[in-house]
């Protein structure tokens, strides 16, 4: 195997022989990831069962989709997944961001205040919410926002979260993964604690959980701690890899069907919007989920083992339980970022010959750079890089919807780096 890898890919032999040696020392990380996976995997199969899921359901509908049976079915596995008591699962929804739009201007109204708990989101929220002026965003409806960062250590500061919450506040949000940032991503269970500083402070803030990249890494979802509604996108964790488009929103009624008529329109709600002929990839994506998202894992905590042994920052380091298969690895300067990168899409099925470079992308306030030779054009669970490239030049590693795949993919990174002089073959 090893002289395979070495031919048909390039890879020095050091670099092969390092990331088997680091692979044998994740071992007992690997088997619980596994029993997780295992876990997540018979939930989601007691949901469809539970839902009672047939062959119709697979098929999909065309104009207005009404009446239509997979659609309605597919919600209610995932509210049964998620436990909550609805959602909206839709193709309709262009990505995590849109839903994450979707859910915010559902919940707020003009002279409310947005609240983010968990410090300053994602890039492209700032738009959304108007912290870079933007046409549309919530700013122009008269909508104000706050933030409390989270404490030096990147545990949440209860006491500045309930000492923030004015009469104004109608959402406190948190942001599950790091997004571009090398703080901590946060666990369920602290999630959990900042949903009760929230609710024994101010009972009628709506808490709203951004989950993307989070889903199916525990066994719990946040929802099931205490927040009114989560949202993501189906071209990451929950779509398996095999979602072609599409995000979703769970939690309680009334938060969905508000929702809803943001989607599409008020007196419209979820009745409308077809599924066309994607319905049974986003059933046969949400199965294989728990499985992906475990390859994805195992990936993540590879790379983190990995960098870290050679010398660079890792967040989280492996001292550190996982909450999202996003890796972030502080490269220090840009020729390493666009060298792991170009690792990346090497590693590739699909545009394996293809360079990467930094481009101005909509939505970001920096050149940003994107590996990704996927099946699904975007799709993070598949084996993806991205950086901003500003200082400290951080890469966000993510995705593999295989082990083998990804573990290929990490050491064609290293192996850039060692070629291009920015590690020295000591370091192995």
């Amino acid at each position: 195997m090893r002289n395979k890898i070495c031919e048909w890919f390039g890879i020095d032999e050091a670099v092969v022989s390092f990331g088997d040696e680091t692979e044998r020392e994740l071992a007992a990380r690997f088997t619980e990831i596994d029993r997780t996976a295992e876990y997540n995997q018979l939930k989601v199969l007691h949901a469809m069962q539970e839902a009672k899921v047939s062959e119709a359901c697979l098929l999909g509908t065309t104009g207005y989709g009404y009446n239509d049976i997979g659609r309605e079915t597919l919600e209610e596995v995932y509210a049964k997944v998620f436990g909550t008591e609805d959602a909206l699962v839709r193709p309709l929804i262009a990505c995590g961001t849109h839903a994450l739009s979707i859910a915010l201007s559902a919940l707020l109204r003009p002279g409310d205040e947005l609240l983010y708990i968990s410090g300053k989101p994602y890039d492209t929220l700032e738009e959304v919410i108007g912290i870079r002026p933007s046409r549309g965003s919530l700013a122009e409806f008269g909508i104000t926002y706050r933030q409390v960062d989270l404490l030096p250590d990147g545990r949440f500061d209860l006491e500045g979260i309930r000492r923030a919450i004015g009469p104004k506040t109608r959402v406190a949000a948190i942001q599950r993964s790091k997004g571009y940032d090398t703080r901590p991503s946060l666990t369920v269970s602290e999630i959990a604690e900042a949903i009760r500083a929230v609710k024994e402070t101010a009972p009628g803030v709506y808490v709203m959980v951004d989950n993307c990249y989070g889903e199916f890494v525990e066994r719990t979802e946040p929802t099931e701690a205490g927040a009114d509604l989560i949202a993501g996108s189906l071209i990451k964790n929950p779509g398996g890899g095999l979602a072609p488009i599409g995000g979703y929103l769970a939690g309680k009624k009334e938060c969905i069907e508000l929702a809803a008529v943001r989607l599409t329109s008020p007196g419209l709600g979820r009745e409308v919007g077809a599924t066309l002929s994607v319905n049974r990839s986003l059933y046969q994506g949400l199965f294989l989920a728990p499985c992906v998202t475990a390859s994805a894992l195992k990936a993540a905590v590879f790379a983190a083992a990995l960098y870290e042994k050679i010398g660079f920052a890792v967040s989280p380091d492996n001292s550190r339980p996982r909450t999202d298969i996003i890796q972030a690895v502080t490269l220090r300067t840009p020729e390493a970022v666009e060298a792991f990168c170009r690792g990346i899409q090497q590693a590739a099925p699909v545009d394996s010959f293809v360079t990467p470079e930094p481009w101005d992308m909509p939505g970001y306030d920096s050149p940003v750079i994107m590996a990704a030779g996927a099946f699904v054009s975007g799709a993070s669970i598949e084996l993806s890089a991205d950086a901003p490239m500003r200082d400290p030049y951080a890469v966000y590693f993510q995705g593999g919807l295989t082990w083998p795949s990804a573990k290929l993919g990490i050491l064609m990174t290293v192996n850039n780096l060692l070629r291009e002089g920015i590690i020295g073959r000591q370091q192995l």
